[in-house]
């Protein structure tokens, strides 16, 4: 190889490493990649975490699934719920029917990295707690998502008995 072979190869090589290093450069400035777009797997599974946290009792612990001013529209109270104390009422005179809730058809509609709405029908069992004797509720419901300081939270919850069941 000639010297001046030599000296355009390692021309060529500084400018590939200097656009290499641009680029990273780039990227690095752009900050961290953003978080994926949800699954509707994910977004179908919040329910399971929901169900999960009724069959504790606990209304609290339902209650931190929803964001501050989520809206409730129960399904066995007239009353709206717009209010973290609203809501621990609800799920205070809910619970102690032990429901333990079942998808029967979910429909995922993914927005954005940040919200979804998941829509559909379940059934709940619910066990009388004079008579102990258990009964099959079916429902359509709605959750509406929000992902609010890196938590997931419903921030408006709509569920309502069968008109023709």
């Amino acid at each position: 190889m000639t010297r001046k072979t030599r000296i355009r190869a390692a021309l060529v090589t500084a400018a590939a490493v200097m656009t290499a290093a641009t680029v990273t450069a780039g990227v690095s400035a752009a900050g961290p990649e953003e978080s994926p777009k949800p699954t509707r797997k994910q977004i179908a599974s919040f329910f399971d975490t929901w169900n999960a946290a009724l069959r504790t009792g606990d209304p609290d612990q339902v209650a931190d699934l929803y964001a501050k001013d989520a809206i409730l529209l129960p399904t066995v109270s007239n009353e709206v719920r717009t209010d973290r104390a609203g809501i621990v009422d609800y799920f205070e005179h809910f619970l102690p029917n032990k429901p333990v809730g079942k998808k029967i058809r979910t429909i995922v509609n993914v927005l954005d990295d940040n919200s979804a709405i998941d829509t559909g029908v379940y059934e709940f069992t619910l066990t009388d707690q004079d008579t102990g004797e258990k009964r099959v509720v079916q429902a359509r419901y709605t959750y509406e998502y929000e992902k609010r300081g890196g938590t997931w939270k419903i921030v408006n919850h709509h569920s309502s008995v069968m008109p023709e069941g």
